[in-house]
């Protein structure tokens, strides 16, 4: 699976490139369906509480899966994206096995 990523209005982050990458790929060999995933670190100003946002998009067979979320950090954000989409690759699944 190969992973984009993109920092917008932040700077880039190997770390945190490495972490999410490594998270995804735990995803991609639980559901080898995935082909591939954009992902997105945005910092929104406005937002004082949190204002760290995670946005993925993955690329399988039928529709794309996206899921975003807004934490105090970016791994916080990151972390919970991935579980959003986690849930959504396991409706996937259960959708492909009944055929």
């Amino acid at each position: 699976m190969t992973v984009n990523f993109q920092y917008v209005n932040i700077d880039t982050s190997e770390t945190l490139s490495a972490l999410t990458e490594e998270k995804l790929k735990k995803l991609a060999n639980k559901f080898e369906f995935l082909i591939s995933a954009q992902v997105y670190f945005k910092h929104d100003e406005k937002d004082r509480e949190t204002g760290k946002i995670c946005n993925i998009e993955l690329s399988l067979p039928g529709p794309r899966l996206f899921a975003t979320s807004n934490k105090k950090n970016y791994e916080m954000a990151m972390t919970e994206t991935i579980k959003d989409l986690e849930r959504q690759l396991k409706k996937r699944k259960e959708v492909f096995s009944t055929h």
